[in-house]
């Protein structure tokens, strides 16, 4: 997914003389195809991402679309205020590529978890959130970054995840993907969350049991209308996430179905961390499973809430 990505962005380069890449302390041979062939495009700047922030803003502001890459944590804890007053506020053109987004540095512990990336920048106004599956529906998506009014975040994985998007489902900004549908519970994943979610589906119908998977590549702007018109008249609806259930795509969905005065009839929840930090050390499939996040987790928390 992160090399899909930062190929992608050469591709961009090569189609669009606005494309610069702005690098944070990346690893040596990043993107040396596009160095060697846009050497005046491309930057790579030490660990002061705040400072990065503030320079591609003002390129943005001379007309330039930054790609700017570096690891997740670093790229919305330790930039926050510059995402805001430098980018968001002035609704620059800012493409912000977080590496590592959710469990993805999980054997590094906390700090370098980015379990809480999309709650931050979900609270900040102009900013768009973007989560896809694999490296497939990132091939999707890149092409539609140029012409994005406004600042965009993106979240990434660790790459080689297994690809289960569809090329026939297409790819816009904004539009949530139904990847299947059944009349007694709804999944609404984003990110990797969607293969666990699809396994788990399939689990369930061998059990008698029909479940819509609703996967929001986009967290923000959410597609309300998607997420209101698969819920009504399920039993259970769950949201899946890779990361902090406190402001993310579940409370997203949770404020929407509120609002709109649609409930499930036996259960709802957000699936993801708990409001705390990951007490233990491990994978990034273990992290996952450890918080609910796995086919088999998840198939028993929906069974568990159809039959009551």
């Amino acid at each position: 997914m992160r090399k899909t990505c930062l190929e992608q962005v050469h591709e961009l380069a090569r189609t669009d003389e606005r494309v610069i890449f702005i690098g944070s302390d990346l690893g040596v041979g990043t993107l040396d195809a596009m160095v060697e062939e846009f050497p005046d495009r491309f930057y790579m700047e030490g660990i002061a991402e705040a400072a990065v922030i503030g320079m591609a803003s003002g390129m943005a502001m001379e007309g330039l679309i930054p790609y700017v890459n570096t690891i997740a944590t670093f790229l919305t804890r330790r930039c926050f205020e510059q995402a805001v007053v430098d980018t968001a506020l002035h609704n620059l053109p800012l493409r912000l590529i977080g590496n590592g987004g959710g469990y993805v540095y999980a054997p590094l512990g906390p700090t370098h978890q980015a379990v809480e990336d999309m709650a931050i920048f979900r609270a900040i106004p102009n900013m768009a959130i973007v989560a896809v599956a694999d490296a497939d529906e990132m091939r999707r998506l890149m092409p539609l970054t140029l012409d994005w009014p406004g600042p965009l975040y993106i979240r990434l994985g660790k790459g080689y995840d297994p690809i289960v998007s569809e090329e026939k489902n297409g790819f816009t900004i904004g539009k949530a993907v139904t990847m299947r549908e059944g009349d007694d519970a709804l999944l609404v994943t984003t990110g990797v969350s969607l293969k666990p979610a699809l396994e788990s589906a399939s689990l369930l119908e061998q059990k008698g049991i029909g479940v819509t998977v609703l996967h929001c590549h986009t967290v923000k702007p959410l597609d309300t209308d998607s997420v209101i018109k698969h819920a009504r008249g399920k039993k259970v609806i769950l949201t899946i996430e890779e990361g902090t259930i406190v402001g993310g795509l579940g409370g997203s969905v949770a404020e929407t179905l509120m609002e709109a005065g649609v409930t499930p009839s036996k259960l709802f929840r957000r699936v993801g961390m708990d409001d705390r930090f990951a007490h233990n050390y491990g994978s990034q499939a273990q992290i996952m499973s450890s918080i609910g996040i796995d086919a088999e987790s998840l198939t028993a928390l929906v069974e568990k809430g159809v039959n009551g």
